[in-house]
């Protein structure tokens, strides 16, 4: 059962319960109605075919007949009139006239107690001598008067001898006219009441919390489980392959009980380790909150298949229990981000290093897309996720969300939008770009090398006025001016201006108009001199816009249509 039914249905039970408390509450001479119309009836008044005598004086009982709606009042020598209205403050009843005329139905009464007239009026004789009675005018005209006021005295009591209570109306002249009864006692409102219902509603709620807890630690660990049990069946079939498995054990021992931190980030934290006197590893111990061991045998099924000089070595994984952790081959110069984020780091790499640095990662891409016997996605190409070894080869590290996908289908299914915001491809958050394929690893190379380039991460050049700094390059190159960037040796302008130019080329806004991998290394491995400018990825956004020429030749192509889930991306 999903948890919002399961608090759902605790909280119907909870209610139910409250209410319960409340109909206990409830006694018998409670105000009530005839069938829900009418005044409310209340002591003095009762309704005498469903209350006790204890619930109102005597001379108040009121019926509630099929052929009314309103209660009625039984007066002296059989007159019954409609209750319209009860106003319980001024001690009125406000009377209407049923079939006959009021007069008639009064004439034999000269005191009607407990009620009386609650109209003063001067006598009409003419009235009187008709009815043998004295009433007002008002009264006596129908066409005028539908509705009649009539005040209540409140009777006098007393006690009976043989107990009791005796009530005598004001025409009553002795005791043994009247008859003896039970005072009525009105319903007392409990002062302990409300604290009992608080306490109840306050246990309740404890107990739902308390449930909802154990469900909640059920559920979670049942998950756990479950992850562990498609964990454990991945192993399974990967066993005979390296890289080697190593217990928790061997993890602590390793890396000297987590002596030396190297970095730390929301997929864990890399602890630097030693499996012998001369090899050293960086050991990432995966956040066992995040994730739910996807990203994990992601990362292990692929990058155990891969062997290239541009892709990190996944050495060995550990998967005991709830705790997993991944081995690569450590790399001490660190990430690319580390060398392009300062200009005093990247003036000591130099642009022919930099070139170098960006040859290698477009190899690994192009590796990663047409060497392996499946096609990979990579989805994170960033500075962040490119190592340097000792002698600042680049290599491409944590596959964590990368794509397995046939070489013969040039796009990608996927159920999640995937990446790094800054890298992401224009389709990977809107299919009206295009389909997800390998071309979204193109354009992340792309605003990588404008990274590299321009030593900022969607930052402004230092005389832009804020502007985009990849716009801001790009309509310097096409208008022939300076790219204003930092020249320290004979040739750099070259090496800047080719790689400004493939990258301008990769981030192209439809996957259509990008270059394959294959391409880009092509252009990174020639001198640069006939590569052209391409067209402007911010201007319009018509994939019919004008195709410009890379190395000489024209360039397009299409990708294969795909079915893929809309949703958010995942960022960093």
């Amino acid at each position: 059962m999903p948890t919002s039914q399961f608090i759902f249905l605790l909280l119907i039970l909870i209610q139910g319960q409250t209410m319960a408390v409340t109909e206990q509450a409830d006694e018998k001479c409670m105000p009530t109605r005839c069938r829900n119309h009418g005044p409310t009836i209340r002591f003095p008044f009762r309704i005498k075919e469903h209350q006790p005598k204890h619930c109102g004086y005597p001379g108040f009982d009121l019926s509630c007949t099929d052929q009314s709606k309103l209660p009625v009042l039984e007066l002296p020598f059989s007159v019954n009139v409609s209750v319209n209205k009860i106003n319980y403050t001024s001690q009125t009843i406000y009377v209407s006239k049923p079939h006959g005329c009021f007069p008639r139905l009064f004439q034999n009464l000269s005191l009607i107690y407990p009620f009386q007239f609650a109209i003063d009026y001067d006598y009409w004789y003419s009235y009187r001598k008709m009815y043998n009675m004295t009433l007002p005018l008002s009264i006596l005209d129908n066409r005028t008067f539908g509705i009649l006021p009539l005040n209540w005295t409140k009777p006098t009591c007393g006690k009976c001898e043989g107990g009791g209570m005796y009530c005598r109306l004001k025409n009553n002249r002795s005791e043994h006219d009247t008859e003896c009864f039970d005072m009525p006692k009105l319903p007392t409102k409990d002062p302990m009441r409300k604290l009992k219902v608080a306490g109840l509603v306050l246990v309740l709620s404890l107990f739902v919390a308390a449930v909802v807890a154990i469900y909640l630690v059920y559920r979670s660990s049942k998950i756990k489980k479950e992850d562990q049990v498609k964990i454990t069946k991945f192993l399974e079939d990967y066993e005979a392959l390296k890289p080697s498995r190593y217990s928790y054990a061997d993890i602590k021992k390793i890396t000297n009980q987590f002596q030396d931190k190297v970095g730390e980030g929301g997929f864990g934290t890399v602890y630097k380790g030693k499996l012998s006197s001369d090899v050293h590893v960086a050991v990432k111990i995966l956040n066992s909150v995040k994730g739910n061991g996807d990203e994990f045998i992601n990362e292990v099924g692929t990058m155990g298949r891969i062997h290239h000089i541009n892709v990190v070595r996944l050495v060995g994984y550990c998967a005991d229990g709830f705790r997993r952790a991944l081995l690569y081959e450590f790399l001490p110069n660190k990430s690319l981000e580390k060398f392009i984020s300062s200009d005093h780091e990247r003036r000591s790499l130099g642009w022919e290093k930099l070139q170098d640095i960006a040859l290698g990662i477009a190899k690994g891409i192009e590796y990663l897309h047409v060497g392996c016997d499946q096609r990979i996605v990579h989805f994170d190409i960033k500075p962040h996720n490119i190592l340097l070894d000792h002698k600042f080869n680049p290599k491409i590290s944590d596959f964590g969300l990368a794509k397995l996908c046939s070489k013969e289908q040039s796009a990608v299914s996927m159920t999640a939008a995937r990446g790094t915001v800054g890298y992401i491809a224009p389709e990977v958050f809107s299919r009206n770009f295009g389909k997800v394929s390998y071309k979204s690893d193109v354009y992340s190379f792309g605003m990588l090398l404008l990274e590299m380039v321009g030593g900022r991460k969607n930052e402004a050049a230092q005389d832009t006025s804020q502007a985009y700094f990849p716009e801001w390059i790009y309509n310097r190159l096409d208008q022939g001016v300076e790219l204003g960037i930092q020249i320290e040796a004979d040739g750099d302008t070259k090496i800047v201006r080719k790689l400004t130019i493939i990258g301008l080329w990769c981030i192209q806004w439809y996957p259509m108009d990008r270059p394959s991998m294959k391409v880009v290394v092509e252009m990174m491995e020639g001198d640069g001199g006939t590569l052209t400018v391409p067209p402007s990825p911010f201007g319009s956004t018509n994939p019919e816009a004008t195709r410009g020429t890379m190395g000489g030749r024209p360039f397009t192509s299409e990708l294969d249509v795909i079915s893929e889930s809309e949703s958010e991306s995942e960022t960093e």
